[in-house]
């Protein structure tokens, strides 16, 4: 029930944000039609658990946000210097270390390196994602390992939840 009321609060005020009526009592009963829809459609599908809906994640993830914009402004800046300068252009692929445990945090990770201007993940294979970048910094930067920590910080209340809910034994 907690996924459910979540689930359905948050695509609630997503649609208020991104549809900007707030006075109109039929279109926010449209709104709320279907979010609720959408929770019944979710349920239907057995997708209302704690990988479906991670509210745990939520928190860390809101702290994580401000960081991964600054990394895309950093990064747009990167690719600029490539579009003024093209000798800077150096096109590689390279394998990255993930130390995400669960298929979430991983997606996380990969997107985050996908969100990046100038950086595709390509693959995901276990613990390692294959990168495209283009110019060697970016590859090295994500060599150090700092998106890679913080997507990691991000996943850690999802696998703590995902540990007790299966009972891992893990503290």
């Amino acid at each position: 029930m907690k996924h459910a009321l979540s689930l359905f609060v948050g695509l609630f005020v997503l649609w208020l944000l991104l549809s900007g009526h707030w006075s109109d009592p039929l279109l926010l009963g449209l709104g709320v039609v279907s979010a609720a829809l959408t929770v019944f459609v979710a349920w239907r599908m057995e997708g209302l658990d704690h990988e479906g809906v991670p509210v745990a994640v939520a928190l860390r993830a809101l702290a994580y946000w401000p960081w991964l914009l600054w990394q895309i402004v950093l990064s747009n800046l990167a690719v600029a210097r490539c579009v003024i300068d093209p000798d800077r252009i150096a096109p590689r692929m390279a394998w990255v270390p993930a130390s995400q445990r669960t298929d979430l945090g991983k997606v996380m990770f990969a997107n985050s390196i996908t969100l990046t201007p100038g950086t595709i993940s390509v693959q995901v294979d276990g613990g390692r994602i294959l990168v495209h970048a283009l110019e060697p910094g970016s590859i090295h930067d994500l060599h150090g390992g700092e998106m890679d920590r913080r997507t990691d910080w991000v996943e850690g209340s999802l696998e703590r939840l995902s540990d007790a809910v299966h009972g891992s034994g893990k503290a």
